[in-house]
């Protein structure tokens, strides 16, 4: 039987790009891993990012379209499509270190004599978190590893988050896991007490679809998604969503500035220009560039991802895992 698959398998492949570059092609028996491609985007959002290349638009346009989009799956007060889960979370930090000061942007990721520090538990801390470092942020461990090291039974109490926000805390940072504790609720209220605004790692919590959601519901002020793996968006892509000051920030951070004063007319529905005397510099976001074919293709991922039937796709995905599994435990 599993001759037979492998056989299967051979008739089924075509020369492909990766043939005619000579680099050979994996089974993905890992998920969605970004090191082998993330996952397949769909054809539907392929289709859509063809047709986005026949025309120009400003891409400050095309974002504020995408934020009313991402608003409505997310219940978030705003959103905007960002290069993938850890561009999201570097423009996260960036927004909180600056606000809407352009001096500040400016200046990033140097941050002297600016409030910098992201309160996040030792647990959390991940490779990821040099997203947040690389706007200039400082990273503030509290907790211990006593869970996991069976010393002890908890990471990091509730005070610990509290003890830990001073004057030059700007965000507490938390990756989330359904096993973590304290609850995602309860460290949104104790940042909220201290009017300190809450960054969530999200990247790989979906699905379920209701996630697109939930992270808002318990309180984040910012929740990054990866756009390349379950959505099935392009694999550059990815989805920021949360209180509109901040997201705000991020766009002034990331659009192209290079323009002139008297064209400088981005939405209002994105960015109010009249805080600003004059144009700001380029951010620190300009290199996280998204083209219009991604922002395009994200977005119709994202529609098809919102209406499919995630039971029916997990039932096909056991499918073909059992049939996978029989095959290699054949003696045939």
């Amino acid at each position: 039987m599993l001759l037979s698959v492998l056989a299967d398998v051979r008739d089924m492949h075509e020369c492909t790009v990766y043939d005619d570059l000579e680099v050979p092609t994996v089974i993905n028996a890992s998920g969605t891993k970004t090191r082998i491609g993330g996952s397949r985007i769909r054809p539907e959002a392929l289709k859509a990012m063809t047709r986005a290349a026949e025309s120009f638009v400003r891409l400050s346009d095309l974002q504020a379209a995408a934020s009313n989009r991402i608003e409505e799956v997310t219940n978030a007060e705003a959103g905007y499509v960002t290069n993938g889960a850890a561009g999201a979370l570097l423009l996260a930090a960036a927004a909180c270190i600056t606000e809407t000061d352009p001096g500040v942007m400016s200046r990033l990721p140097d941050t002297t004599g600016v409030a910098d520090e992201i309160v996040m538990p030792r647990t959390h801390r991940t490779g990821y978190d040099h997203a947040l470092r690389t706007a200039g942020a400082t990273i503030v461990d509290i907790g211990s590893n006593d869970k996991y090291l069976g010393t002890g039974s908890r990471n990091v109490e509730p005070w610990e988050y509290a003890d830990a926000i001073g004057e030059e805390t700007i965000a507490v940072a938390h990756i989330y896991k359904s096993y973590g504790s304290p609850s995602l609720a309860k460290v949104c209220e104790i940042a909220h007490e201290n009017d300190v605004p809450v960054i969530v790692d999200a990247a790989a919590e979906l699905p379920p679809a209701s996630n697109l959601s939930w992270f808002i519901e318990q309180g984040a002020d910012l929740v990054a998604f990866s756009g390349g793996k379950a959505i099935r968006g392009p694999q550059t892509t990815g989805i920021l969503a949360g209180r509109s000051d901040l997201i705000e920030s991020v766009a002034v951070q990331h659009l192209d500035m290079h323009a002139a004063d008297a064209v400088w007319e981005p939405p209002e529905s994105l960015l109010n220009t009249d805080q600003f005397d004059g144009v700001p510099r380029q951010g620190i976001g300009r290199p996280l560039k998204v083209g219009k074919e991604e922002l395009v293709g994200l977005l119709r991922a994202l529609e098809l991802f919102v209406e499919e039937d995630h039971e029916s796709t997990r039932a096909e995905w056991r499918q073909r895992a059992d049939h996978i599994g029989d095959a290699l435990g054949s003696k045939d």
